[in-house]
């Protein structure tokens, strides 16, 4: 009597869900999340070092207490979406004026040795333009722009299909809105990101008198007639830049994610009545804001695993 059924009669063992990897490095925070092949978020964590102080290990305790999320979990691979300078050929990121431990940082090896995944690494405004598009709300378009607003700022642009940045490639943080403005952290002056951040913003409102805010929500639940006029300025701001990318590249959709999600319906319309005001060309697509709605903003995890779908 045979007790074990002959290899070809064995039934076969049902196929494990695969799964995708992804993390968000940027100044003072490392997330990290594993996704379904749909871009649903299955599990995350996230943890804090500080920027200005940390050292190579410090990111490396921050990397090792992030990368239990993918113990057991088999994932396809690891994208990161950092901020800064990046290297995706040998996963160095390279620079990021706010956090001098990250220079030269080799992140894909350090998280390629605690999990043993591979582990691929791009510019953050670059991924999150891959997020909108494969799993948000530019699924569907071909030409699109991604904007991430708050502590970092950055522009992925979508081209015809196309990420519109070298690999690696920057952000337009750096492009020049004002010729005479303030010293930004990279050296020179007029930054749009001297403008068109949280740093600026908490800047703003205390020469206004309102105080410590904390954050754009907080001035918009205010009330407040002056803290209004703050954050339209704010928006004005944001749209200075944003005008530049529709001028040399006409996306017509600007999605905006993270701080400027907490502006309302009304800093929603400034920024785009702004672009419409300073941007005509004729037969092209009217430019249109959108704002992510989702509970957590996720897009830069979203592109990191649209990082590995693109290479599976």
């Amino acid at each position: 009597m045979r007790l074990v059924p002959d290899a070809a009669e064995q039934p076969f063992a049902p196929a494990a869900p695969r799964r995708l990897g992804a993390v968000e490095l940027v100044p003072g925070r490392v997330g990290a999340a594993v996704l379904s092949m749909a871009g649903q978020v299955l599990d995350r964590t996230e943890s804090s070092y500080d920027a200005a102080t940390a050292t190579p290990a410090d990111i490396d305790a921050a990397l090792a207490r992030v990368a239990g999320v993918f113990a057991g979990r088999e994932v396809q691979g690891i994208g990161v979406a950092a901020a800064g300078l990046v290297d995706p050929v040998t996963g160095l990121i390279l620079e990021v004026n706010d956090v001098p431990a990250l220079h030269g940082y080799p992140v894909t090896e350090r998280l390629g040795a605690l999990t043993g995944a591979g582990v691929r690494l791009e510019h953050r405004a670059r991924l999150q333009v891959l997020g909108d598009r494969w799993f948000g709300a530019g699924r569907g378009r071909r030409t699109f722009a991604s904007v991430s607003t708050g502590e970092v700022l950055g522009v992925g642009v979508l081209y015809d299909g196309e990420v519109m940045a070298p690999p690696g490639g920057r952000s337009g943080a750096h492009m020049t809105v004002s010729a005479s403005g303030e010293r930004c952290t990279c050296g020179s002056r007029g930054c749009w990101k001297t403008l068109a951040t949280t740093g600026w913003l908490r800047a703003r409102a205390r020469a206004a008198g309102l105080g410590e805010a904390r954050s754009l929500a907080e001035l918009v639940r205010s009330g407040d007639p002056l803290a209004g006029q703050v954050v339209e300025e704010y928006a004005h701001n944001l749209a200075l830049g944003l005008v530049n990318v529709q001028q040399l590249f006409a996306p017509g959709l600007f999605i905006l994610h993270g701080e400027a999600r907490e502006g309302g319906e009304r800093f929603r319309t400034v920024v785009e009545e702004r672009l419409r005001d300073a941007v005509a060309f004729a037969g092209a697509e009217q430019p249109r804001v959108l704002v992510g709605t989702a509970a957590v903003d996720d897009v830069a995890l979203l592109g990191g695993a649209g990082l590995v779908l693109s290479h599976l």
